[in-house]
């Protein structure tokens, strides 16, 4: 676990696929708010490449000056960052632990719906899959599979080492110990790598946050049962497990969450109707 006496290092992760939002806002505050008087760091979640856009990533930096933020330079971009992927994919399966997978969503959901599936269950990563194509050989991949982790296989693999984190948010306060078969049941066996993007996020987050030293990820309670999937991955990967915070989530009136589409709620267009920093921390309360 993160060691508490150091200065925290946090970090705010936007893909720049659309303008920042409400939601963006309060995720950035609280990640700087945790920082201070640690370091607050920028990272550029940019591996969808058919979605990003150079103009939001700009608005990404001109937005975050704009709410007072500073960080530090030079800003980590995943799109630079592909051998390091790679090479964490590579060593799990050197262990044995991941399987190539030709399965698309639609194959997901016809395997789930048959009778005898009953319920499909709906975890951290999706519906929960089936084991379609678990036990193919990695020789077997072709350029169009994802890499699956075999979370049983995985586990086995951790045997005896402690798998939990310490959460420091208000929401989920105190150290949480995964539950192993909770974890094959409801979780599954996660996409490691996907062939558009060339990563997953799960994997790409692991070994960014490590990379940076993060020692308190701050992101929002969306992302919380994604955790122990993370943990898993820090485990297989010898990395160091930080703390977790996991904020609040800005909705609209119907209280979904905020979404990069609705451009009513950017932060450009509070600034062009006159609205101060001041103005959007009292929006989102802070």
């Amino acid at each position: 676990m993160a060691c508490g006496s150091r200065l925290r290092r946090t970090r705010f992760a936007p893909s720049p696929t659309g303008l920042l939002h409400l939601g963006h806002a309060h995720a950035a505050l609280a990640a700087a708010a945790r920082a201070d008087p640690g370091e607050f760091l920028l990272r550029i979640e940019d591996i969808d490449a058919a979605r990003c856009r150079p103009e939001f990533e700009a608005a990404i930096y001109e937005d975050l000056a704009w709410l007072g933020l500073d960080w530090q330079r030079p800003v980590m971009r995943q799109s630079e960052r592909r051998a390091a992927y790679d090479s964490a994919l590579n060593y799990l399966i050197s262990l044995n632990l991941c399987y190539p997978c030709r399965c698309s969503r639609g194959d997901i959901r016809a395997a789930l719906a048959a009778p005898q599936e009953g319920v499909p269950l709906a975890g951290p990563d999706g519906l929960v899959y089936p084991g379609t194509c678990r036990g193919r050989a990695m020789r077997s991949a072709g350029p169009q599979d994802a890499i699956r982790l075999d979370m049983e296989r995985a586990l086995t693999f951790l045997r005896g080492t402690a798998l939990a984190f310490s959460e420091t948010g208000s929401l989920h306060t105190g150290v949480h110990k995964l539950d192993e078969e909770r974890l094959v049941t409801h979780v599954g066996d996660v996409i490691l790598f996907r062939p558009t993007i060339g990563t997953s996020y799960h994997l790409a987050v692991v070994v960014d946050d490590a990379a940076q030293g993060i020692t308190e990820v701050t992101r929002g309670e969306d992302l919380f049962e994604a955790t122990q999937i993370h943990v898993v991955l820090q485990k297989l990967l010898q990395l160091q497990t930080p703390s977790y915070y996991h904020h609040t989530l800005i909705r609209d009136d119907a209280g979904k969450r905020l979404a990069k589409r609705d451009d009513a709620r950017a932060l450009r267009r509070f600034r062009e109707d006159g609205e101060t920093p001041a103005d959007i921390r009292m929006r989102i309360g802070l």
